[in-house]
């Protein structure tokens, strides 16, 4: 059975996908479910929040577990209970089962996107790292972008049931490419005091990406929240238009992260770092001065450039130098630090937009664009304490090059 890059490049890829789309794909069916189970909202917005907790939950654990037990084994576990988890979903007698369902399949997909990123470095060559962490983030970024469109589709031509049917062949697919050409799990021998659950945070380099990952996603994460509010009531747009200008940043994350990748292959992760975070700041700060839509959308596409370079750099620096039998729990606290940054972005920012425009149901589109403003000048500051630990990570990995 020999490994193909190529073919386990798609597998990965694919994985990747899945795992995004998931999160996002049974928003839009929300309201159909709650008439298909007679159930309340409160009740309903479990089906996205179970999944979205059972990733977060385990995804650590996951990738500690591709460690012990294989990547290539964990990674086929995985898309073999998502793909299943996809059909209970659609066969569900019971919104508890729904639930229940989206556990298994959140589970899955914590498998999923840990071995992704894990994997990385079992399959390509080196010297493409940075344009693989590109290329996967890139379809991260399509799989949540996709999600309502694609969902909104399927749900008129078949019912909520096809928003988790679609999973099921794309996972047969999936799977069966990583079983024919992802390459065979090796054996490593263990080494005393590196099989601590934490251990890998020992390392202030690792510890300083992580918590930029999670500084900058929370920054992202602030374009969602916030953006619907100054579209709407600051700006004047109705629905239809407003999701096209949501759906701007999405589109740009994915035109730019592949040659965000290239590019860190070719000048290395430290620089493209650098200028990731410095395209970043010039975003949240057309952003903390934005009036209008063209402005808005300008800063916008000047910010999801910045993640996008940011984002391949970072991660490539993560996972590069990391020790093979590491892999899988270095990605699964990647993954983990970006999801809670986007819970921070949510919960923390929401907050600095709720206290900058008080009773936002009624306020005027200036209190609007006051709030805004107010968020992404706070984000600025978070970008800055993410560059001073990026020139922080640098200096420490030089000297200890000049050491070596």
């Amino acid at each position: 059975m020999p490994s193909s890059p190529r073919g386990g490049l798609v597998s990965l890829s694919l994985s990747m996908l899945l795992a995004s789309l998931g999160t996002s794909i049974a928003n839009v069916g929300l309201p159909s479910l709650a008439l298909a189970f007679d159930a309340a909202f409160d009740a309903v917005q479990w089906v996205v929040l179970a999944y979205l907790l059972a990733i977060t939950l385990v995804i650590v654990s996951a990738g500690r577990l591709g460690d012990r037990l294989g990547r290539r084994r964990l990674l086929l576990g995985g898309l073999l209970l998502f793909t299943l988890a996809c059909g209970l979903c659609a066969l569900a007698p019971s919104l508890n089962g729904l639930i229940a369902a989206r556990v298994l399949q959140g589970l899955g997909a914590a498998s999923m996107m840990a071995m992704a990123l894990g994997m990385v470095g079992d399959t390509v060559p080196a010297a493409r790292t940075g344009r693989t962490m590109g290329l996967l983030g890139t379809l991260s970024a399509v799989g949540t972008a996709m999600g309502p469109s694609v969902g909104g589709l399927l749900l008129s031509l078949w019912g909520w049931q096809a928003l988790f049917l679609v999973g099921m062949p794309l996972g047969v697919l999936a799977l069966v490419l990583a079983w024919r050409y992802l390459p065979l799990d090796q054996r490593y021998t263990p080494v005393a005091g590196r099989l601590s659950f934490w251990s890998p945070l020992t390392d202030a380099s690792l510890r300083a990406g992580l918590a930029m990952s999670a500084l900058i996603a929370a920054v992202i994460m602030a374009t969602f929240v916030v953006g619907p509010f100054y579209l709407s009531r600051g700006l004047g747009l109705n629905a239809q238009w407003m999701g096209l200008a949501m759906a701007v940043g999405p589109c740009v994350a994915a035109l730019t992260g592949v040659p965000a990748g290239r590019l860190t292959d070719r000048l290395g992760s430290q620089r493209v770092t650098h200028a990731g975070l410095g395209v970043l700041l010039c975003g949240a700060l057309l952003l903390s001065l934005a009036s209008g839509l063209v402005v808005y959308l300008g800063a916008l596409i000047v910010l999801t450039t910045g993640y996008s370079l940011f984002q391949a750099a970072n991660n490539t620096a993560v996972m590069r130098d990391v020790d093979a039998q590491r892999r899988g729990t270095v990605s699964g606290l990647l993954n983990l630090s970006r999801n809670l940054g986007l819970i921070f972005g949510t919960s923390a920012l929401g907050a600095v937009f709720a206290w900058a425009t008080p009773d936002v149901t009624y306020a005027t589109a200036q209190s609007v664009a006051d709030g805004l403003h107010t968020t992404f000048a706070v984000a600025c500051g978070l970008i800055l304490l993410a560059g001073m630990m990026a020139w922080g990570r640098n200096r420490a990995v030089n000297g200890h090059h000049n050491l070596r």
